[in-house]
């Protein structure tokens, strides 16, 4: 009988490993002072998937803090300054000299619970949404009611409506111009009318600002960062570990986010 047993448990063995390659997935462990975190990168975002495995191979993230972490929120790591950084020291400036071009897969991934995420720098000097080289974020995040997503979709709505028209503008500057140099307030407003015709047909093609049956499912049951999506390039999800990210995101910080008690990725690998 324990034969039998044996050989059953080998056939599992051998088509768990089978189906592993057949879906191709790569998967990072952090081996933290909390616990282990187990991530699988996701193949479409190429340059993103890239450059953090070459870092991991490289041993990079060995040694590093989650420097920033905010409960309900998410936890940040990947400074390489936190390695050797005084207690009391501001982190989260530290890189490593590149950028990468943002890889938004939207609305196919997004900031629910366990998303791995690029860090990156605002808006206002980073326009393009570039992410950091290295420092990245796993999302803790937090529930939210259909009420909540529906007064998000509407803020969505608008940025969307008016980065759209501002495209537009911009491109039509030489009309504006003449109108204005015109005093033509008639032509103006026929312009803008237009404008918003096409902005609207273009909404209405592609409702990027709207939550899919799944994203509205797993905001409700599982949390996240609504949010931030489409903002930041998400290019990976926990598989294991979940508690050990809510753990660490409950802990207790000090000044910019910082926990008090050093949380460490004492090693980060790649599982072959």
């Amino acid at each position: 009988m324990n034969k039998y047993i044996i050989l059953i448990l080998l056939a599992i063995m051998s088509l768990s490993e089978s189906c592993a390659k057949k879906n191709n997935e790569t998967l990072v462990r952090f081996k933290t002072t909390y616990g282990d975190i187990t991530v699988k990168l996701y193949p479409q975002t190429t340059k993103h998937k890239e450059n953090f495995l070459k870092l991991v191979n490289a041993g990079f993230y060995n040694g590093v803090l989650f420097h920033r972490v905010i409960a309900n929120f998410m936890i940040q790591g990947g400074d390489p300054g936190s390695k050797t950084a005084a207690p009391d020291a501001f982190l989260g400036s530290g890189d490593v000299g590149y950028t990468i071009s943002a890889e938004f897969i939207y609305p196919k991934y997004y900031h629910k619970h366990g998303a791995l995420a690029a860090a990156r720098e605002g808006d206002q000097i980073n326009p393009q949404k570039a992410s950091s080289g290295c420092q990245f974020y796993i999302v803790q995040g937090k529930k939210f009611t259909d009420g909540q997503l529906d007064s998000l979709e509407r803020v969505n709505e608008k940025k969307l409506e008016i980065k759209l028209f501002q495209e537009i503008v911009e491109k039509k500057q030489d009309e504006v111009k003449k109108y204005r140099l015109e005093k033509s307030q008639p032509k103006l407003d026929v312009l803008r009318d237009s404008i918003l015709a096409v902005v609207h047909l273009e909404m209405k093609n592609h409702p990027t600002y709207k939550f899919t049956p799944q994203q509205r499912t797993d905001y409700k049951t599982i949390g996240g960062t609504p949010h931030l999506d489409g903002n930041y390039t998400v290019f990976g999800e926990v598989t294991e570990g979940l508690d050990i990210v809510d753990r660490i995101s409950k802990t207790k910080t000090g000044m910019h986010d910082r926990p008090i008690e050093d949380i460490k990725i004492i090693k980060a690998e790649v599982l072959k």
